[in-house]
């Protein structure tokens, strides 16, 4: 079995076949999948979703390039969807220096307070962190929660072992594949396996062996997990339990049946 622990399945690129997509990744060996939400208008959507499709499992959180049209009151909603919805984790939160014309205060304010939220309900987080990883770190340490993912991650190796210090595995995807990510392929294949999560963030970070111009798939899941396991010289069946046992050790609340 393998877990996604990383899959926008709310995406509007799925809602046509969203019944299928599923039963391909079943096929292809993706036990569990955890669904983000990325703002308010997505936290039903979610949840709904999880309900209605076995082995998917939601997360909820407001995404960083969302946080412009957010307000206070989201995070009231946010703490009842933490509180009642069943989540696995917190997320997709963090920070995200990338994009043009950020609000790092504004992108700060919601990161923190969604922090405290996670540390309230006991949740690992899902973390984005793009051209934000040391900023990132620094919240962790004054906002201490029980672990989660660093979501894409593409950091350095003193910055890996940052997060491995603070309980945190790191997501590893399509991002990887490509010939000329030969930093990230080093990451992949040197970092200690036991902190290495799966995910295809779909429909985004898309592979390399996908077409241009088709949606990523969780059912993408599996020939990712064997390209790591060439890297790290290892048989697919060892790398699909290692990181199995990483992604439940880390997100506990998988070991459960969903709600």
């Amino acid at each position: 079995m393998l877990i996604d622990t990383h899959c926008h399945l709310d995406a509007t690129e799925f809602a046509a076949n969203l019944p299928d997509l599923l039963n391909a990744a079943h096929a292809a060996g993706i036990g569990r999948i955890v669904a983000p939400s990325v703002s308010r208008a997505s936290f039903g959507n979610v949840q709904h979703l999880c309900e209605r499709h076995p082995h998917c499992y939601p997360a909820y959180g407001i995404h960083p390039m969302f946080t412009d049209e957010a307000t206070p009151d989201d995070l009231d909603i946010l703490h009842s969807y933490l509180q009642n919805g069943h989540p696995v984790a917190a997320g997709e939160i963090g920070l995200d220096f990338y994009i043009d014309g950020y609000n790092q205060q504004r992108q700060e304010y919601y990161f923190i307070e969604q922090l405290k939220l996670a540390r309230e309900f006991a949740l690992p987080v899902l973390l984005h962190t793009r051209r934000a990883t040391d900023t990132v770190l620094k919240y962790l340490r004054q906002i201490r929660v029980c672990g989660g993912i660093a979501h894409a991650f593409s950091g350095s190796r003193s910055q890996a072992d940052e997060f491995i210090k603070l309980g945190f595995k790191l997501g590893f995807g399509g991002a990887f594949t490509y010939p000329r990510a030969t930093r990230l392929q080093k990451l992949a294949a040197t970092l200690p396996l036991s902190c290495i999560v799966l995910e295809t963030d779909a429909p985004d970070m898309r592979p390399e062996f996908i077409p241009h111009g088709q949606p990523n798939k969780p059912e993408f899941l599996k020939p990712i997990a064997q390209q790591l396991a060439i890297l790290r010289g290892l048989t697919p069946e060892a790398v699909a339990q290692s990181t199995t046992d990483n992604a439940l050790a880390v997100l506990p609340g998988l070991i459960q049946p969903p709600a």
